[in-house]
């Protein structure tokens, strides 16, 4: 985990905090800091209001004259609901979501070291640090890391005569087929390639094949042939077959989790949250490396998600305490282990490692080393991964080189325009 990512940066949770220093102190001086965050949780039950609203209890205890105003957004909705809070002057205090460096490039945030008391801050995993900066300057905050990795449903491989978890991609749709002549009812491959997290979903396939979002300089290479040719191969062999779900372009990873929770699908990419759906749904469940085009890979894509600090409201002290009790071991330990994710702090990554509790996230430790990432630091990811999540996932319903090319130029064009 120390040289884990030393390019690591990317994927979704938002704080907010609103009001304090000036704009938001009530008479009494009680400054009122709004928190703002993606849900993590598949249901009430889990969902992350219940996580953040307890949090924000025991700080508000122990600082009387500090409020926290929590509010949680779907996946779905985040990104677009934080653009509109910028757009029109409600500036968050606090954000973690799944890029920082567009924040950066408009000058909205506090450096790292501004909002995080030494202490915290050395605490966080080194490589997980760097992988915040732009420029050589921390303001991404790392908040919890995941990697993706290959589920199937045992007893519908068995079902179906399948010995092994599938390596090639010709292992993938040998292994679809056989699902679907002989169990009926359950989806081969859930391919989720809808606004949630199509980015994640379409890197991880191009990936396998040689591809990516960028070439080694930094430059976007949406319609590379590497990628075109992924694209193609989706469509021809998973998609028009009907060896996955009808329209890809629709189906968001909230779905296909669910439905591999439920039994109903034979195999997916997913991340560690889903080992405790699946146990929740009583599924015999394997973990195998991402099956490439000419083998299992042994670079998967990995995740961080981030917090950073807004300078708008001019709330530094207040949201340095609030971080700082956020980013206290009892927090994030508690965090990382309701949502199955892995952890970005020196002493939580101990107590997981060390605990003897967490022997169904070794595969995923194994693989985030080697781990590819998203290209957070560049100023423009934020409006490509946008683009992506909007359209990326029609390549495999229409012709992926015109799909990619628009993508491509819009890159582009945000390359310019920055």
């Amino acid at each position: 985990m120390l040289v884990l990512s030393a390019a690591c940066a990317a994927g979704a949770l938002v704080l907010t905090a609103c009001g304090g220093g000036g704009t938001g102190e009530s008479a009494d001086g009680t400054v009122t800091l709004k928190l703002v965050a993606a849900d993590y949780g598949d249901k009430a039950s889990n969902s992350s209001t219940l996580y953040w609203k307890d949090v924000a209890g025991r700080f508000e205890a122990a600082n009387p004259k500090i409020k926290v105003d929590v509010q949680v957004i779907n996946w779905n909705d985040i990104d677009s609901q934080v653009k509109t809070m910028v757009q029109s002057g409600n500036m968050p205090d606090v954000l973690q979501t799944g890029g920082y460096a567009d924040k950066v490039a408009d000058d909205l945030l506090y450096k790292a070291e501004e909002v995080l008391s030494p202490a915290t801050r050395d605490n966080l995993v080194d490589s997980f640090a760097k992988a915040g900066e732009v420029d050589g300057v921390q303001y991404g905050i790392p908040f919890v890391s995941s990697a993706r990795a290959l589920f199937y449903n045992k007893k519908v491989f068995a079902d179906a005569g399948i010995t092994e978890p599938p390596k090639t991609w010709d292992d993938v749709r040998s292994a679809a087929e056989r699902i679907k002549a002989k169990t009926p009812g359950i989806a081969p491959y859930a391919l989720p390639l809808g606004p949630e997290e199509a980015q994640g979903e379409s890197l991880i396939w191009e990936l396998g094949n040689g591809g990516g979002y960028t070439d080694a300089k930094g430059r976007y290479t949406l319609d590379s042939k590497a990628n075109i040719e992924t694209f193609t191969w989706l469509r021809d062999n998973l998609v028009e077959p009907g060896l996955t779900y009808g329209n890809p372009a629709a189906t968001d990873r909230r779905t296909a989790f669910a439905d591999f929770a439920a039994g109903k699908a034979g195999m997916l990419n997913g991340h560690p949250s889903l080992i405790q759906m699946s146990k929740d749904g009583k599924v015999d469940y394997g973990i195998a490396p991402i099956p490439g085009k000419d083998g299992a890979l042994d670079s998967t894509l990995g995740v961080a998600d981030w917090m950073m600090a807004f300078k708008d409201r001019g709330n530094q002290e207040e949201i340095r305490k609030f971080l700082d009790f956020a980013y206290a071991k009892e927090n994030t330990l508690k965090f990382d282990e309701l949502y199955n994710l892995m952890p970005v702090t020196e002493d939580t990554l101990q107590e997981m490692t060390s605990s003897g509790r967490h022997k169904d996230l070794e595969p995923f430790f194994e693989l985030l080393p080697k781990a590819a990432f998203y290209p957070l630091g560049d100023t423009t990811w934020d409006a490509v991964s946008a683009e992506i999540k909007k359209s990326g996932g029609t390549a495999v319903g229409d012709d992926p080189a015109k799909v990619l090319g628009d993508l491509q130029r819009k890159a582009e064009q945000a390359v310019a325009d920055r």
